[in-house]
């Protein structure tokens, strides 16, 4: 088990093994008094230290500490006031509705029947778009497997592409868990965005950068949440465009995970790039969303990562406190009468006009 703390260290959570987004940092003051705050984090460390357990990012674990860090420098131009550009209208029920459809095929593992209907489901609502099948096969501590990244693309007149992903696996042979927060959200956010993007379409082209959204297969691990057992389409992903060039033409990556929750609370991710974190708090702003933005900061590990690792910029958005002490998370209580449409309203609305605000860097 991980210590998972905030940035005040209190409403600290516990994090079960095996299961597949750790905090890897524990503990940050943002104000105050820095004597409170050594005794806050030495409290936390002696607490880790009572439960055995080992903090998931130190300095000696640079990969880890340090990925937002590795990430491209911010833009040099201020940015575009977004209260200037026009409100998005996501559609959240619609969102929410994609979200029930995929978790009507019950728990969606890798290799499992809802896994595959799921493949099905998101070729037949991405059949007229320029969608690309990732395929590849991945070494488990299962065996091996056949997994698949979606990638749907929107072409754009400026030359860049701004990337917009979540995953649709859920947690591996549990039949009794469909993720309707956890994998099922995020397949139903950017099936939502899809529509945005299809909409805004002429003569084959959006104006501004290219718009990719990706669905990735196997972010859940297989036995126990480790560098080699997770996140196995993202690191198929970003490998593949680190040694193709794609990488070097993404101007920010965008994480949706664990979206719909009713109660909605956005993390500031440590772990994630300083501005594009800041890009998006001024979009939830100007949208009056703020006060569902970045009340905690936390460190995740999460199908980010390796993309941080190869230099993109990149942004995890995700409610880490799923129920309280996120007693739902990874349970058979993840389902749909704990999710809201206005969540899908808030994250897709944010997603769109940070869009928006990088189309006119």
């Amino acid at each position: 088990m991980k210590l998972k703390a905030t940035n005040n260290g209190m409403n600290a959570g516990l994090e079960q093994p095996g299961f597949h987004i750790r905090s890897l940092l524990s503990f940050r003051a943002k104000r105050g008094n820095p004597i409170v705050a050594m005794a806050l984090t030495l409290t936390l460390a002696l607490a880790a230290c009572s439960q055995q357990k080992t903090s998931a990012a130190s300095s000696s674990d640079p990969a880890r500490a340090q990925t937002g860090a590795a990430s491209k420098a911010a833009p040099a131009t201020p940015g575009v006031d977004p209260s200037t550009l026009p409100v998005p209208h996501v559609d959240g029920a619609r969102a929410m509705q994609y979200t029930k459809d995929v978790v009507a095929f019950g728990p969606r593992y890798v290799s499992s029947p809802g896994h595959k209907k799921v493949e099905e489901f998101l070729r037949s609502k991405l059949k007229d778009d320029n969608l690309e099948e990732d395929r590849f096969t991945a070494t488990t501590p299962d065996g091996t497997f056949p997994m698949t990244n979606f990638i749907a693309k929107f072409p754009g007149t400026n030359d860049g592409i701004i990337v917009l992903s979540g995953h649709y696996d859920t947690l591996y042979n549990r039949k009794d868990f469909v993720g309707a927060n956890d994998g099922g959200s995020s397949t139903g956010i950017l099936l939502a965005l899809a529509d945005q993007f299809r909409s805004q379409m002429k003569n084959g082209r959006r104006e501004g950068y290219s718009v990719w959204l990706v669905w990735f297969d196997g972010e859940e691990a297989f036995q126990h949440w480790t560098d080699t057992d997770s996140v196995y389409g993202s690191r198929q992903l970003a490998e593949k465009w680190n040694q193709d060039g794609t990488a070097k033409k993404v101007k920010a990556f965008m994480l949706a995970d664990m979206i719909g929750d009713a109660d909605l609370n956005i993390e500031r991710d440590l772990n994630s790039t300083a501005w594009l974190e800041d890009m998006i708090y001024r979009a939830a702003t100007a949208l009056g969303y703020q006060s569902h933005f970045y009340r905690r900061e936390v460190g995740m590990d999460d199908d980010h990562i390796p993309f941080a690792k190869i230099g993109v910029p990149v942004a995890d958005l995700i409610d880490f406190d799923y129920g309280y002490d996120n007693a739902f998370w990874h349970t058979s209580e993840d389902t749909m009468d704990k999710l809201s449409p206005k969540s899908f309203d808030i994250v897709g609305n944010v997603m769109m006009l940070t869009v928006e605000m990088l189309d006119r860097q």
